[in-house]
């Protein structure tokens, strides 16, 4: 075997016994660790989404068009693309305690510079940087992994992720009150400073309190950074083609703030970031080149290393439509229901809150469906409820009861939340001492749909804009019919050169 030629001592653990896991046992290591982790991730999305449910007050502050307006939901969450891309790397470089230690302390800094805001340039300025706060996620996908073992990663990568994205809910709930609370025309700024300083905290807090792997475990790490390994030349052109949209998605970004669109940017700085694009578009697949330089020599990598970049890219793509409708709705759904139910900010925010709400039961479910029924099956059947959700909320309108229209919006949650569950149950059996990367680069692509939906919204009006995004399901739809249930064990190589086997299935 080619263990034998390796001349490596193999280590492999011996399977043990399902057991049942409590998530609420907070004696347990790995509980304790998942329970710090949602949290950590809860307090990076009220931070990213801070600015949503304080629209009017924002607005009225400044005096900005509608225009403006969409244009920071863009910028919101345009940075986040190439943050995820780097924040993957750095978790699996340096581990996700201490990369989730400073994206706490550098958002609390960011988002009290957002409320210190001046002028509109200052406001789009800290928006776009606060885009990178939003790479949160990626770093507790890779910790959790860490923790659990295949037959509970999904249920407890879907509480990490749904309890973390309700933050975006505790947002738009939490938020105006205090605003009002603080009182003045300045209410929403104080708002602002008070979430900052707890998240701050929280960084110091985390970063004394968990662990990046449970006790004598090893915390794999590529064997070489700056880009993502492939196993042959096939994927290794396929993960170029990948790369694109995000480059793209930058580029109508960027075509957006021109003197073509808001006019936020002029010509000359639009030349600008164009060119860096293209620049770091290069730069990116110079060090993929380098990382698989002795892959392309030979065709192909030993066998025990290898995986199929197309389980990649099909994640990819499911996590565009679903996490990128996700952010998409999440910015203009407290706005949609002000306007079109003639509510004040405040109660439409509230209202709104019920589709990022059902975070908080639907990831984790589409987590344990994943990991009881199959990851396959379980993506094309929520893929499917998510196109008729969305096909629904195109119907809302002035005639309906306000009710009615609050558990419209919270039925498709469920299936665009359990649909990310679902996504991310997966992501942690593909290769384990990649995650961080693999992880980054699905974040990566959600971020590229967000960009998409949003530039999408801004052309058109809210009923075309989710049939739209209903219509984009077919392509996860489609995708997902190649898509390969992990079974087994990878394999790992230590850093004395051992190999071990990680199950997978």
């Amino acid at each position: 075997m080619v263990w034998h030629a390796l001349g490596a001592v193999h280590h492999m653990t011996a399977p043990s016994a399902p057991e049942k896991m409590s998530m609420v046992d907070f004696k347990k290591p790995a509980i304790r660790t998942l329970h710090f982790s949602w949290f950590a991730f809860f307090l990076t999305f009220v931070l990213w989404f801070s600015h949503a449910p304080m629209r009017d007050s924002i607005m009225g502050a400044f005096d900005l068009t509608k225009a403006q307006w969409k244009a920071l939901l863009i910028l919101n969450v345009a940075l986040t693309i190439p943050a995820r891309i780097i924040v993957g790397i750095l978790v699996d470089k340096v581990g996700p305690r201490l990369t989730y230690s400073i994206m706490l302390m550098l958002g609390g800094v960011l988002c009290s510079t957002f409320a210190l805001s001046n002028s509109y340039e200052m406001l789009a300025l800290t928006r776009f940087l606060m885009g990178f706060i939003g790479a949160g996620f990626v770093i507790g996908i890779r910790m959790v992994g860490e923790w659990f073992p295949a037959r509970h990663v999904g249920l407890a990568e879907g509480i990490y992720g749904g309890w973390g994205n309700f933050g975006s809910a505790a947002a738009a709930m939490i938020l105006p009150s205090l605003a009002l609370a603080f009182g003045g025309e300045n209410g929403w700024r104080y708002a602002l400073f008070s979430i900052s300083a707890v998240a701050f905290l929280y960084g110091t807090i985390f970063y004394r309190s968990v662990r990046n792997t449970p006790k004598g475990s090893t915390y794999f790490k590529p064997k070489k950074s700056g880009g993502l390994e492939v196993s042959n030349k096939r994927d290794f052109y396929f993960l170029l083609a990948m790369n694109i949209p995000m480059y793209a998605a930058l580029a109508v970004l960027t075509w957006k703030l021109s003197p073509s669109g808001v006019a936020l940017l002029p010509q000359t700085g639009v030349t600008i970031i164009y060119l860096a694009l293209i620049a770091l578009f290069i730069f990116q697949t110079s060090q993929i080149i380098k990382v698989n330089r002795e892959m392309l020599k030979t065709g192909s990598v030993p066998e025990y290393q290898r995986y199929s970049f197309r389980q990649v890219a099909i994640l990819d793509i499911n996590y565009f439509i679903t996490f990128g409708s996700e952010l998409a709705v999440v910015s203009m759904l407290p706005g949609f229901f002000a306007d079109t139910f003639d509510l004040s900010m405040t109660k439409a925010a509230l209202l709104a809150s019920g589709f990022a709400f059902m975070n908080l039961a639907a990831r984790p479910g589409g987590g344990w469906m994943s990991d009881k029924f199959g990851r396959r099956r379980t993506m094309i059947i929520l893929l499917v409820g998510l196109a008729v959700g969305y096909l629904t909320l195109g119907q809302i309108s002035s005639g309906w009861p306000i009710a009615l229209a609050v558990l419209a919006t919270m039925c498709c949650s469920f299936f665009v939340q359990a649909g990310e569950g679902a996504v991310f149950a997966m992501v942690p059996l593909i290769q384990r001492r990649m995650t961080g990367q693999i992880a980054g680069m699905a974040g990566a692509y959600g971020n590229v749909g967000a960009v998409t939906f949003l530039t999408i919204y801004s052309f058109v009006d809210a009923s075309t804009f989710f049939n739209i995004i209903a219509a984009s399901s077919i392509m996860g739809f489609i995708a997902s019919y190649f898509l390969t249930e992990p079974k087994g064990h990878v394999s790992e190589v230590n850093e004395d050169g051992t190999v071990e086997l990680i199950e997978v299935g």
